[in-house]
């Protein structure tokens, strides 16, 4: 038998042997960095952009001379070896569902195996799956079980000096839960406790031995499902599956990947008489109207008897590539409701509609209005619901001035063109940019995940939003670069530019006047949160700008647009509360006369 040491090992004496890695966020970063993807993808642009030259040159003969030979041969060098593989390489990985930043698909890698190294460590300590103090104690104080923690220390060194970005980002937050988890095994401090409670002086708001004692029920849950890893718990938790209630697809409503859901009455239920038309963002899954019991609007729609129809981009695919902003926010929803007052002759029919989705139903509302004026009809659909909608897109109060930058600096259509246009823009990418706007999103995701994981049910609860979260589709190509070249840059509704098809020959082609919704007697209810970064509120103002304006103040009341602005971010249905508050506003402004 092996001598036992007397002295327990520390933590500290443990993270000393990692060391500082780009998990540990030194620069104090507020925000996730992938600088080894920011490096190459400045580099591919390069490579593309001196190609293009080459052409250019190669096509002046008369003017460049024998350069203008000797560029045409260089542009078909690269092609041939460098910018067509580059092009393969971006395509055959967005067909096949995966990342075509070879450095992102590398953390994910280095995701799935710190998690799994994370599990195995736990399971050392398991019995009868609980965390044991005894064996924690056992393993914590013999030679034996000092060097197998000090081994399992240079492997996690190992994923973490591999990691390719910095900042605060969802390794970080892997990287707190393994402190926790040592904090755990050795029942000693560290300095700066992740998930330690803190009182408003920023002291310790618990005893150590309330921490340990939360600190197992938390490590009991993430044990017991597996969940260290967030996206690879939700997949095998959710099982590639993801809504509450049931739903038929409309025979006839396929237009290419778009359909249209109906979600049946429940027995018992009976109709109000209105028709809800869900309207949901081009990058989602349309799942974020319908995550689970009790975080589903579609429940709380069919609840007060309303017919709910929803919009389901499906998987947008080769056949999709080339179809703009007007198929989707004009031939999509015109179709869609001829279909609905058919199915429902005389109801009254509402709009709906989350985050970019009410960016485009507020002009298409626009246009319908002007296209029944000019055939001297009343306007049929006259309430709109947004929900985290950005109608005004400017470098001042907007709120977008730091995505705008970015795109301006980063963004190049031509090069996304070459990679993406016959395939459409990955999840990944659009994801990308999300996380440029959310300041730390990554590590706040995984550690309110983590931190809540003691909970009872809190992981299990959470799964749906993480699968939706981790599991966006594809945008359309045209479609993307309309959408950020004409709202994005071109703030193309405050500045009247956004135009639109028609069936009315005058308004063919021309851009819609937004003050016809006002003439019409359109009523908007705005939703927006105060903590949303990627709808700010200066952005999401289009109760102020269009419809019963002037009058309003707050929670409107008589029939006028309703402002709700509240406290919240970008996803607010996720929680119970939130969403229940929602759905009765909104439930009163459809009702109201």
């Amino acid at each position: 038998m092996k001598k036992q040491s007397v002295e327990r090992i520390s933590p500290n004496e443990l993270l000393s042997l990692i060391g500082k890695t780009p998990a540990d966020n030194v620069e104090g970063y507020r925000n996730a960095v992938p600088w080894k993807s920011k490096l190459a993808g400045g580099q591919v642009k390069s490579l593309f952009r001196y190609q293009e030259l080459m052409k250019t040159v190669a096509g002046e003969p008369l003017l460049f001379g024998p350069w203008a030979t000797l560029a045409g041969w260089q542009a078909t060098l690269m092609e041939s070896y460098v910018t067509g593989p580059i092009k393969t390489q971006a395509r055959t990985a967005t067909r096949a569902g995966r990342n075509p930043d070879v450095f992102a698909e590398m953390n994910s890698w280095i995701y799935q195996t710190y998690a799994r190294l994370l599990q195995n460590l736990c399971g050392g300590f398991m019995r009868n799956g609980k965390f044991d103090r005894r064996v924690a104690q056992e393993i914590s104080t013999s030679e034996e079980g000092k060097q197998l923690l000090r081994n399992y220390m240079k492997e996690f060194r190992w994923l973490e000096l591999s990691y390719n970005s910095r900042g605060l980002t969802r390794l970080k937050a892997m990287k707190d839960l393994l402190k926790s988890l040592l904090v755990l095994i050795t029942e000693q401090p560290i300095d700066d406790m992740p998930f330690m409670k803190k009182n408003p002086d920023g002291s310790d708001g618990m005893s150590l031995g309330a921490y340990l004692e939360e600190g197992r029920a938390r490590i009991d849950a993430l044990w017991r499902h597996n969940a260290f890893d967030i996206r690879d718990f939700a997949d095998r938790f959710m099982g590639g599956k993801i809504g509450f209630l049931p739903y038929e697809v409309i025979k006839g409503s396929r237009l290419h990947s778009v359909t249209l859901r109906y979600y049946p009455l429940p027995k018992g239920t009976e109709p109000n008489g209105k028709v809800v038309y869900l309207a949901t963002p081009m990058i989602n899954k349309p799942e974020i109207f319908d995550l689970a019991e009790g975080k589903s609007v579609v429940e709380g729609m069919l609840k007060e008897g309303y017919h709910v129809y929803l919009v389901d981009h499906g998987d947008p695919g080769p056949g999709e590539t080339n179809l703009g902003l007007e198929f989707y926010g004009k031939t999509v929803p015109d179709t869609y409701i001829e279909i609905m007052q058919k199915r429902h002759p005389g109801a009254a029919i509402y709009i709906m509609a989350y985050c970019m989705a009410g960016t485009l139903m507020l002009p298409y509302l626009a246009r319908r209005a002007q296209e029944r004026m000019a055939r001297g009809e009343p306007m049929d659909i006259w309430k709109i619901a947004v929900m985290a909608s950005p109608v005004k897109f400017d470098d001042g109060e907007s709120g977008h001035a730091a995505m705008r930058k970015i795109i301006r600096e980063e963004y190049d259509p031509l090069l996304m063109k070459e990679l993406y246009g016959e395939v459409n823009v990955p999840a990944y990418l659009i994801e990308a940019g999300m996380n440029e706007i959310q300041p730390g999103v990554q590590h706040t995701v995984s550690m309110g995940f983590y931190g809540r994981a003691y909970w009872p049910n809190a992981i299990e609860d959470a799964a749906p939003f993480l699968y939706w979260l981790t599991h966006g589709t594809k945008f359309p190509a045209r479609a993307h670069r309309e959408w950020l070249e004409q709202f994005f840059l071109g703030n193309a509704l405050v500045e009247g530019t956004y135009a639109l098809p028609s069936s009315v020959p005058e308004l063919d082609g021309k851009p819609v006047r937004m003050g016809a919704l006002d003439e019409a007697g359109v009523l908007i209810f705005c939703y927006r949160g105060t903590r949303d970064p990627i709808a700010p509120t200066g952005s999401c103002v289009s109760c102020e700008l269009w419809g019963e304006i002037g009058k309003n103040v707050g929670i409107s009341r008589g029939g006028l647009n309703r402002l709700i602005e509240k406290n919240v971010g970008h996803i607010f249905v996720v929680s119970k509360v939130l969403l229940s508050e929602y759905l009765t506003l909104v439930n009163d402004f459809f009702k109201s006369s």
